[in-house]
């Protein structure tokens, strides 16, 4: 098995304390950073992904496995920075005005960041002004909106009818999800992506880079 591999391992067993070290003694045997994200930790977060979406794995061992990555990621960033690597690109995810859930759009955010895309968290109860303001100041490829009720995701068409007032549909692409929300509905308000689960939005979200 290589280094990699067992990295990868850590991280899909939720090993945090052990992945972080491996991070970091690889770093310092000289091994390239990018080599390390590409090959070990969205290697990893991939497979985890996958597993979910078989439902080999639940939303537990998930958060466990993205909460490993997020901690060798920071050990692994500053080497990044240093080598030149940027992240492929930005999204913003937030959950919309009225909803104050975050299981899922947190779940979402890590997923997305293990594919190597830097997210900017606008956390929960967020008005469209926000985002517009967000998508701006941190020149957004992708906006994520999470809704858990069927009262709050209407208000998805209102951020997107705020994104398109202010000049910006044509700037990024907007994925929706949550609970009650359907490719039905996506298609209705005018939404680019639908996805129903966090291993999906990765993908998709990814696959807008490639």
């Amino acid at each position: 098995m290589s280094r990699f591999e067992e990295m990868s391992l850590l991280l899909q067993r939720g090993k945090a304390k052990d992945l972080t070290a491996m991070v970091t003694e690889e770093l310092a045997n000289g091994t390239s950073p990018k080599e390390i994200l590409n090959n070990a930790l969205i290697a990893g977060m991939s497979v985890v992904g996958d597993k979910f979406k078989r439902n080999e794995v639940f939303v537990p061992e998930v958060l466990i496995a993205a909460r490993a990555m997020n901690m060798a990621l920071t050990v692994l960033k500053p080497a990044l920075a240093d080598s030149g690597v940027e992240p492929i690109g930005t999204a913003i995810i937030c959950t919309v005005k009225g909803d104050l859930h975050d299981i899922g759009k947190n779940l979402v955010k890590m997923m997305i960041e293990g594919t190597g895309i830097k997210v900017v968290d606008l956390g929960v109860d967020c008005p469209a002004e926000k985002i517009v303001e967000a998508i701006k100041e941190y020149n957004a490829d992708i906006v994520c909106l999470s809704a858990l009720l069927t009262t709050t995701m209407m208000y998805q068409k209102d951020v997107i009818e705020a994104i398109k007032e202010a000049g910006l549909r044509d700037k990024v692409k907007i994925m929706i999800g949550g609970a009650p929300v359907t490719q039905q509905f996506a298609d209705e308000i005018g939404a680019d992506i639908y996805t129903p689960d966090a291993a999906s939005a990765a993908e998709r979200a990814r696959a807008l880079f490639n």
